[in-house]
């Protein structure tokens, strides 16, 4: 789903110089501290953002409600921007947008405009009700429920009554979206600030984004109109969550990968000058090539993950629930182990609440929680891909593999060649799992949405490294890494990927059912990958070279 047609590339990049500008005005590292010490929410900051002198919210408006109509590519740089300032912060402005998918939806036009247009016009906070105390994640076991008020045999109201936990903005938006079970189904519904009944408690204690506002939520037969049940048909409220799932994921793919990349940029710029040994650690391998580079590659093959969803979004694809799901696994499990190695780069210093490093860790661990948890990304994205597995007899990865030999005949530097054993490794493992009925392991199916996912990134990293050599990237893509440097990244990322899958796959399909071991080892081609990690130091080389701006990347050299 897409909030509008797109902004041009020189109208995105003055959006992003203006958060850049407002942040090192407003928000330097000493405010940030503080707000985190102090758990404390910036209303007044929030509020000036989404004002007339920035609009931030403007870009998820779509034009017709006064917005700017910014499509998913842009709501992603925008996100990654966002989350390199603070992930608290940018969880404050997310959260409004969150509240608002279910009308931009499943909406009513008269709701759209009554509930959109204000965003754009005011810059009011919405909240999103969904998750509850016993729920969780699990949004069909809800309890709060919604009882028709009737007049005269026609309903005029709804009578809402239950509890919300962990709701974003909880004790600061005007607006809420409340999800609660009516007589005809989950519906979704529009509650206002102050109405009788309705309260917020506490805001939490929380371990990261303590500068997001995060409360429970009462309802006691608190009273709304009819008009306020969005699309005005009971019963559609998970349908209308589905829709807008691939769309927000890549919102918080985005925060993973802002946030991770905004604690390495840290530990690299540190290692340039601490000095070890007589030396800068930037110039060690051993400094570099476990905390650096790995993680460069992991943070990259996230964002190729997402460009690729978001390209298909803004091109008008609709769902892509699964691909959301990739991109927001990727990207913030790699968004929490970059930040992790920033700690460790910087030693103590990195342990220390003094540095800001320490509290993008524990902001950037969120990103693997909310929205849906990492678990269930790993098995949205096994069951989706295991029936593609199924519909295909087994050839769905075999295809894609087959796809990636064509591309690495015509881009030969890109590691198409490696990413393509993978995937035919991938789709062994998965008819053996077939053959041995092993999903009957629900670990088993988790692990399968674990190595799906890092197949997909690094089949999808393989191509973006293409088109950047072709220079076909889009026009508002990411462009830190040269192509010779990306091809180098895109290198090492099937490298890995295809020795973890192959790994994995043998340990999983032999640790699960009686397998003839040798016979599995040839069709998982462990060998061929093995023989293909051939040059792995010396991308990762090419790949410090660049990241530090050394000259054998600044002149093209693979």
């Amino acid at each position: 789903m897409k909030p509008g047609a797109g902004l041009d590339s020189e109208s995105l990049d003055l959006i992003l110089k203006s958060l850049h500008d407002f942040a090192v005005d407003q928000l330097p590292d000493k405010v940030l501290l503080d707000l985190d010490a102090a758990n404390e929410f910036p209303l007044e900051i929030v509020r000036e953002l989404c004002g007339p002198d920035i609009g931030i919210q403007l870009l998820f408006v779509p034009e017709e409600y006064n917005g700017m109509g910014g499509d998913a590519f842009d709501v992603y740089r925008v996100c990654e921007c966002m989350a390199r300032i603070d992930l608290g912060i940018a969880t404050g402005v997310l959260a409004t947008f969150l509240g608002s998918d279910p009308i931009l939806a499943g909406g009513t036009e008269a709701q759209k405009a009554r509930w959109l247009t204000p965003i754009a016009d005011d810059g009011i906070l919405m909240a999103y009700c969904a998750t509850e105390p016993e729920a969780g994640s699990d949004l069909a076991a809800m309890r709060s429920t919604a009882k028709r008020v009737e007049k005269d045999g026609e309903v005029v109201g709804y009578t809402l009554n239950g509890s919300k936990q962990w709701i974003s903005n909880g004790g600061v938006a005007d607006v809420f979206t409340v999800l609660a079970s009516a007589p005809g189904g989950p519906s979704w519904f529009v509650v206002e600030k102050g109405a009788e009944g309705f309260s917020h408690g506490r805001h939490e204690d929380k371990h990261g984004i303590r500068a997001s506002n995060t409360t429970p939520l009462s309802l006691e037969d608190v009273y709304v109109d009819a008009d306020r049940l969005v699309g005005g048909v009971e019963g559609q409220g998970l349908v209308q969550a589905q829709l807008v799932f691939g769309y927000t994921r890549l919102m918080v793919a985005a925060f993973g990968l802002g946030g991770g990349w905004s604690a390495l940029d840290r530990a690299i710029e540190y290692s340039k000058g601490r000095i070890q040994a007589g030396a800068p650690l930037s110039e060690k391998q051993g400094y570099t090539h476990k905390l650096i580079v790995p993680n460069v590659v992991r943070l990259e093959a996230g964002r190729a993950y997402i460009e690729h969803v978001a390209e298909r979004l803004s091109a008008g694809e609709e769902g892509l629930n699964t691909e959301g799901a990739i991109a927001k696994y990727l990207a913030s499990e790699a968004g929490n182990l970059a930040a992790d190695a920033s700690i460790q780069a910087l030693g103590g210093y990195g342990y220390s609440r003094e540095y800001m490093v320490e509290k993008i860790k524990r902001d950037v661990r969120i990103t693997t929680i909310y929205e849906g948890t990492s678990e269930i990304m790993e098995m949205t994205i096994s069951r989706d891909r295991w029936q593609s597995h199924l519909k295909t007899r087994g050839q769905h990865y075999h295809d894609e593999a087959r796809s990636l030999e064509a591309l690495h005949a015509e881009q030969p530097t890109v590691g198409a060649d490696v990413a393509a054993l993978a995937l035919h490794a991938l789709a062994e493992a998965l008819e053996r799992v077939r053959v041995g009925r092993m999903t009957r392991h629900q670990h088993i199916l988790f692990r399968i949405g674990e190595l799906i996912a890092l197949a997909e990134g690094a089949s999808c990293l393989a191509r973006r490294a293409a088109r950047a050599r072709q220079g076909t990237l889009p026009e508002k893509s990411d462009r830190r890494f040269s192509p010779e440097a990306f091809a180098a990244i895109s290198r090492v990322c099937a490298k890995e990927t295809a020795a973890r899958i192959a790994g994995d796959s043998l340990k999983w399909v032999a640790g699960t059912g009686d397998t003839d071991v040798t016979a599995l080892v040839t069709a998982l081609r462990i060998n061929e990958i093995y023989g293909a990690q051939a040059g792995l130091v010396a991308d990762m080389d090419e790949i410090a070279d660049a990241v530090y701006h050394r000259a054998r990347a600044a002149a093209g050299t693979p």
